[in-house]
This record gives structure tokens, C-alpha cells and sequence, in this order.
């Protein structure tokens, strides 16, 4: 896979987003090994960017290595600084399990209630809105009614 190009803005962005990250694979005097590569892919699949630690001394093979990685992964390198190499590749897209007949779950809503003379602060209240509520304009919750059936007089005279 040929590596990703990223704009100077987005490689930018992502070298402040790595910028806290701890390195997370170190490639030894021996190379990127198939264990030391396996690491990198996993690193890559779970984390997305990646910072790397190489021990050489040697600068031409750390970018030669920095390239290599890049391109066999089809990640974006982001930055070679010093002995620390970083790398980033877009997460994959997860399948969303979607189960037939499901309603959505209780929400945790805030509600602001404002004093009525001003001078205080407003109240934040967390409530939880399931199924069959909704919440009102005065911050209440309120249940959903079901609706009676019309009488047979009126169904007549409807239909």
C-alpha cells in the first residue's frame, strides 16, 4: 500500500495531537522485525496515531525505515524527529450491530431553570427521559397518553 499524503495543516495538526504520546513500539539494532511490524499494524488498528521509538544512530536509515514503514502500512508519516518517528492512518470504519424491533434507550438530559428574578444563578437539573416521555416546556417530564379509541357514534359518523 502506497503511504498517505496528508496537507502541511493536517500533518500539523496531527504532530500537536501526538505531541503527549508516550512511544509505543521501539525498533532495536535488529530492525523492523515481522514481531516488531505486527506491533506497529495493532498499534495502528487500535490507536490510529502511532509514535514509534527507533535505537539507531544512524539518520539516513531511521528516514529510510520511516518510508518503508509508511508505505507498507498505508499510513501518513507525520514526523521524524530525532529518534522518534510518528505515524498515522485513518481508523476503520466499525459495523454498527443494528438489532430489529429496538427502541432507544433512557437519555440524561440537563434542564435550565432560570430565577425568575434574575439575580441568581439558573438551576441545572439532570433528568432521564425514557421511552414513552418528553420533555415539556417547563422542564417537566411528561408521559405519553395513549390515545382511546373513538366511540363507535363517532367512527359512524366520521367514515
Amino acid at each position: 500500500m502506497p503511504a498517505l499524503l496528508l496537507s502541511p495543516a493536517q500533518r500539523k495538526q496531527k504532530r500537536a495531537e501526538a505531541h503527549h504520546l508516550d512511544p509505543v513500539v521501539a525498533i532495536g539494532h535488529d530492525g523492523a522485525t515481522p514481531a516488531v511490524r505486527h506491533e506497529i499494524e495493532a498499534a495502528l488498528d487500535a490507536h490510529g496515531l502511532v509514535k514509534v521509538r527507533v535505537f539507531s544512530d544512524d539518520r539516513a536509515a531511521r528516514e529510510a525505515l520511516l518510508a518503508d514503514l509508511s508505505d507498507s502500512f498505508g499510513a501518513a508519516p507525520i514526523q521524524h524527529i530525532g529518534k522518534l518517528l510518528v505515524f498515522w492512518r485513518p481508523p476503520a470504519p466499525k459495523e454498527k450491530a443494528e438489532k430489529e424491533g429496538r427502541m432507544p434507550g433512557p437519555k440524561v438530559v440537563k434542564v435550565l431553570k432560570f430565577s425568575k428574578s434574575g439575580n441568581h444563578r439558573p438551576q441545572v437539573k439532570k433528568v432521564t427521559v425514557v421511552g414513552n416521555m418528553r420533555l415539556a416546556a417547563g422542564g417537566t417530564l411528561k408521559r405519553a397518553t395513549r390515545r382511546r379509541p373513538a366511540s363507535i357514534k363517532k367512527s359512524a359518523q366520521q367514515g
